[in-house]
């Protein structure tokens, strides 16, 4: 698993249906998924990942505010925020609220909406996610487009067939969401330029991605400034000024951060009591555990759990 990986899989992912659009001649509808659509399927994340894959024909997205952009059969629009958006035939259409019929009578969630004309079929779906404040998520821009073509859009095609027809678990429709996620946002990396700065760019700068790469891997041990710089190859200043240059805090701070994220993780999806949550992230002391997970999340760790459990329930 690479370093990437590692972050996706921090977010705990969890799938949403996934929807059968047919479009056709003038259309333009609201496409930003809300709460109406996911609440019959999981408690409402904090954050919400929506996307969309044309498999046939050619339609205009458009974010609030954005120029619009076309997407052709093949291409997968990802909207790392779920940012207000609308799917058109055509520039200057008013777009009108997606009647989406949750399960028809072969048991596929569908939309359909337009006039006589040339047709587009996508599927739609969404993810959630439990991290509030995520900086991959907030580094992304709106909007990310994937193009697929061969075998691998024949793949995704039948992939997405078979997640719209058997409705299968949430944990299946995530996990294959997550690989065109992680490949959009490889290819958005690869394309910044070389001056570019932010904490996309600290995951290909050698110094500072060996640094998240370690702290990744190794967050329960007792990590120093010095111990990382000199694994990743510079002075302990160098690491220090670029890294906070590109992540936007300190590596300790980030180390910290980390740790208590790994931690919520392990308090949302198992029974470990939180002494052994404590252990197992790299704290001797219970009692420092929970100030340090307060000061996060703004509540002790059992009261944090508590609330996630009546949420979930």
């Amino acid at each position: 698993m690479d370093l990437l990986d590692e972050i996706l899989s921090s977010l705990r992912l969890t799938g949403g249906v996934v929807i059968d659009g047919e479009f056709s001649g003038d259309f333009c509808i609201l496409a930003q998924f809300t709460p109406k659509h996911f609440a019959p399927f999981f408690p409402q994340p904090e954050r919400l990942i929506s996307y969309h894959y044309v498999r046939s024909g050619s339609l205009i997205i458009e974010v609030v505010g954005r120029e619009p952009q076309v997407i052709r059969a093949g291409s997968i629009a990802l909207l790392p925020r779920n940012d207000a958006h609308t799917l058109a035939s055509r520039a200057g259409l008013t777009p009108t609220d997606a009647g989406i019929v949750w399960i028809t009578k072969d048991g596929v969630h569908r939309v359909t909406i337009g006039t006589s004309g040339e047709p587009a079929e996508i599927w739609c779906g969404f993810l959630g996610t439990g991290a509030n404040a995520h900086p991959l998520l907030d580094a992304l821009p709106e909007l990310l487009t994937l193009n697929v073509t061969g075998g691998e859009a024949q793949w995704l095609d039948s992939s997405m067939r078979f997640l719209s027809e058997e409705q299968p678990s949430a944990e299946v429709v995530a996990k294959l969401a997550e690989l065109f996620l992680a490949q959009s946002i490889r290819e958005y990396v690869e394309s910044l330029p070389p001056d570019a700065s932010g904490w996309l760019k600290g995951l290909v700068d050698p110094a500072v991605s060996r640094a998240l790469t370690i702290i990744h891997k190794r967050y329960a041990e007792e990590l120093e400034v010095e111990e990382l710089a000199r694994e990743a190859g510079v002075s302990r200043s160098v690491l220090g000024e670029r890294f906070t240059e590109l992540i936007g805090e300190p590596p300790m701070r980030y180390c910290a951060r980390w740790r208590m994220r790994v931690a919520a993780n392990m308090l949302r999806e198992s029974n470990e009591n939180t002494a052994n949550v404590a252990y197992a992230v790299g704290f001797n002391s219970e009692a420092a555990f929970n100030r340090a997970f307060k000061r996060e999340f703004g509540e002790p760790p059992a009261t944090w759990r508590r609330q996630f459990e009546r949420e979930a329930a």
